[in-house]
């Protein structure tokens, strides 16, 4: 029968037992106290475990380093003389005082640290009661430093502000530009022997006037979207301002709802009802007859539609007459940028086109909201 040899524990054994056996004893809330602190001192974000009392228990490394507080002064230390008494907020001990009774937590409470000989810090606290033993109380306090966020923030915003004045002014200069453009070319119709030539001069004269009115409209618009109604009304004033001789005869309305759209989006809308009503203001009531345009704009469930229609001699019955010009070219490849389909028929009397976008074709291109 073989002997049984017994070979001691080695030291390193003999200590794990005993803390084993001290656990075992201890009771299971002390443990629980004990791993928490232990938890703490050795997070690598900046924390605090509070008592009721708001008496600090344990201080994480990165707290007392980001801070530069000693971690052998602020054990048991009130929170209010932590350091030199630059953690004395009362507003932030009252909080701290309802998160202790459960009634509420903190949550992202931002306030500025103040310490002599060193720049303020703004910072953001979130605490939480602990619920791991009913009888005693604890609180956990995380701080994040945000000065630097805060700092980049408020530059990025700086700069936005910057990029719209420069914007704006970019606008203005480019419409005052338009505008001589227009003049110039009013000028020269008028001196052109070529009726054909004047008539082209006359046609770039008005393009050349809406691009400029949309041009102004955008420069006192912010970057946020651009509401449709005075737009497309000032708009209009704009055009028959300029091309209505006799406002006895001819009418131009406009109904347009709430709807606002993105500057980008308003460049094209306003440029397509600057063709649509200018070709109808040429075509629509030859030999001085008395007509209507309006322009009309709605959104709804499936989309938005957009119309310009005249009440003047319809659709032109000869072939030739009815090819489609420059202003139907530009039309058709501003509608295909928002996505929108273009669409001409007779409204008996008179024509109606539409731009609409329906729900499916939203991601085509940008589309008024």
């Amino acid at each position: 029968m073989a002997a049984r040899i017994r070979i001691p524990p080695s030291d390193a054994e003999v200590a794990a037992q005993d803390l084993q056996a001290s656990f075992a004893a201890a009771p299971r809330a002390a443990v629980d106290r004990t791993l928490a602190m232990a938890m703490v001192e050795s997070s690598s974000a900046p924390l605090l475990l509070i008592g009721g009392d708001l008496a600090v228990i344990a201080a994480s490394r990165s707290f007392c380093n980001v801070f530069q507080i000693d971690p052998a002064s602020i054990d048991g230390r009130r929170l209010s003389g932590v350091g030199s008494g630059e953690w004395d907020v009362p507003q932030l001990a009252q909080l701290l005082r309802i998160t202790a009774s459960g009634q509420a937590e903190v949550d992202a409470y931002e306030m500025d640290l103040e310490r002599d000989g060193v720049p303020s810090r703004r910072l953001v606290l979130n605490a939480r009661k602990l619920d791991y033993d009913g009888a005693v109380v604890r609180l956990l306090v995380a701080v994040t430093d945000v000065t630097d966020v805060r700092a980049n923030d408020r530059l990025k915003d700086a700069l936005i502000r910057e990029k719209a004045i420069l914007l704006q002014e970019l606008q203005h200069r480019v419409a005052n530009s338009l505008q001589i453009i227009a003049s110039v070319l009013m000028q020269s119709a008028r001196v052109v022997q070529s009726d054909e030539t004047r008539g082209h001069l006359y046609d770039a004269h008005h393009r050349i006037l809406s691009v400029a009115s949309v041009q102004r409209q955008l420069a006192v618009s912010s970057l946020s979207n651009v509401e449709l109604r005075p737009y497309l009304r000032d708009l209009c004033q704009s055009i028959g301002a300029s091309m209505i001789r006799d406002r006895a005869k001819i009418s131009l309305e406009v109904s347009i709802d709430d709807s606002a759209t993105s500057p980008e989006a308003s460049v094209s809308i306003g440029l397509i009802v600057t063709e649509l009503v200018i070709n109808a203001l040429k075509h629509a009531f030859p030999g001085l007859r008395q007509g209507k345009i309006v322009v009309t704009y709605r959104t709804h469930s499936t989309g938005w539609t957009l119309s310009v229609s005249d009440n003047g001699v319809g659709m032109p019955t000869d072939p030739d007459l009815g090819k489609p010009g420059l202003g139907t070219g530009i039309v058709t490849a501003l509608a295909q940028q928002l996505g929108a389909s273009v669409a001409t028929v007779d409204a008996d009397p008179g024509t109606l086109v539409s731009i609409a976008l329906i729900e499916t074709d939203r991601k085509a291109g940008p589309a008024p909201l």
